[in-house]
């Protein structure tokens, strides 16, 4: 049985949670394993297993605004995008994220006629706002994200 994908919380929480399962059943019917407290819990919060539910929590403080598998819209070099976020990673806490982007569509990324650049990920720097510090040579942030 798969559940939704839920917010997976914070690696302590979690980590509690599987104790208390554990201890649950341990009390009524034959013991578990601690690992496998870990994989129940994460199937319970509609992960693949452990090590998945894992990786998620461990990339979540990077940027609240934003979780893995969210589906996001915004502008990069100027075009419109609409895409699903397949990575965060933290580079200044509180202040700089790099964000990875699976496009939907693949955009074209240059604005001279003859000549196209079309991407199907992006991969930027952004702030808590979801606007990059890099400018483009009009002024423009690189990636503006719709939060």
């Amino acid at each position: 049985m798969n559940f939704p994908r839920q917010n997976p919380g914070s690696l302590k929480e979690l980590k509690q949670q599987a104790r208390r399962l554990r201890s649950e059943i341990s009390d009524g019917a034959a013991p578990i394993s601690h690992s496998k407290s870990l994989e129940m819990v994460a199937h319970q919060r509609g992960f693949k297993d452990w090590n998945t539910l894992h990786a998620s929590a461990s990339n979540r403080p990077a940027f609240e605004a934003l979780s893995l598998g969210d589906i996001v819209q915004g502008r990069y070099l100027g075009q419109r995008f609409e895409g699903e976020v397949v990575g965060i990673r933290t580079m200044q806490v509180g202040q700089l994220y790099n964000v990875s982007i699976q496009l939907a569509q693949a955009i074209d990324v240059v604005t001279f006629e003859s000549f196209s650049n079309f991407r199907r990920r992006l991969n930027c720097a952004v702030d808590q706002n979801g606007v990059s510090p890099a400018k483009t040579s009009n002024g423009e942030p690189h990636m503006i994200l719709e939060l």
